[in-house]
């Protein structure tokens, strides 16, 4: 089927454009106010995307392991900033959690499906490791961003009856599991709803451009399948890890919360 790719010239890239335009007009016509923000928003993403584009195609020639694992370190590192800055609250150590979380949750499941399941020899092969990683950092980002943004304005919302239950002899897990439960629900739920309907209302991006390349359609499904299990897990443990280094840095030893959160100005 490879002999079945057309390869999309930057005049026809143009003319897909001409989508956002309706997007502009009708932000225009209805006074949404949304004109600027789509025109930043497409020129933004076209720009970075020409740029992945070309630093992948730079990145796909290297066999050193050192430069893979540097720039997939990097890319931990942006995710755990955007993911961040989602949040309107901070603590002192937040970024430094959602670090930990991220590379411990994208590292651990790439690596298993890299070396394990697919079996790409080498392992650090960038044609799979970087687009694997990149995947599984994306879900798990949005997911550690909202059980982040759940925990804390739970912490601040219910902060009375969780000082309550600590009076009351409570530990400071007993008082915070509450919380912890319904932020971990919180973060996990956009990757269920999506696995939910896969297949049936969407077909995921990953397996859509395999099919558009000239892969098989049953070689890109099971590629998916994979993928769509890597990110679940992936997100998994990284909304696990920020939650519970978060709640180890706003609450004390003595079973006490602390004064450390503080609002984004």
């Amino acid at each position: 089927m490879e002999d079945n790719y057309i390869s999309i010239s930057y005049t026809q890239l143009a003319l897909a454009a001409l989508f956002i335009l309706i997007n502009i007009g009708l932000s225009f016509a209805l006074n949404l106010g949304l004109t600027k923000s789509l025109l930043i928003a497409s020129l933004r993403m076209v720009v970075q995307l020409l740029l992945v584009g070309y630093l992948l195609q730079w990145v796909f020639t290297l066999s050193n392991p050192i430069l893979i694992i540097a720039l997939a370190l990097a890319m931990t590192i942006m995710a755990s900033i955007s993911s961040v800055n989602r949040t309107r609250r901070r603590f002192v150590s937040i970024y430094w959690n959602n670090f930990i979380s991220l590379f411990c949750g994208s590292f651990l499941v790439t690596g298993f499906t890299v070396s394990a399941i697919i079996q790409v020899h080498p392992w650090y092969d960038p044609q799979y490791i970087i687009p694997l990683l990149g995947m599984i950092l994306g879900n798990a980002l949005t997911g550690t961003s909202l059980t982040l943004e759940r925990f804390m304005e739970d912490l601040i919302n219910r902060r009375e009856q969780v000082e309550a239950l600590l009076t009351l002899g409570a530990t400071r897990w007993e008082a915070a599991h509450q919380p912890i439960k319904e932020a971990l629900r919180i973060g996990m739920i956009p990757t269920i709803n999506s696995m939910m309907v896969m297949g049936l209302v969407s077909l995921p991006g990953m397996m859509t451009g395999q099919i558009l390349a000239g892969a098989s359609p049953t070689d890109a499904i099971r590629y998916q399948i994979v993928i769509i299990f890597a990110q679940a897990s992936g997100t998994a443990i990284a909304t696990i890890g920020v939650v519970l280094l978060a709640f180890l840095s706003l609450f004390n030893q003595k079973h006490q919360l602390t004064d450390a959160l503080y609002k984004q100005s």
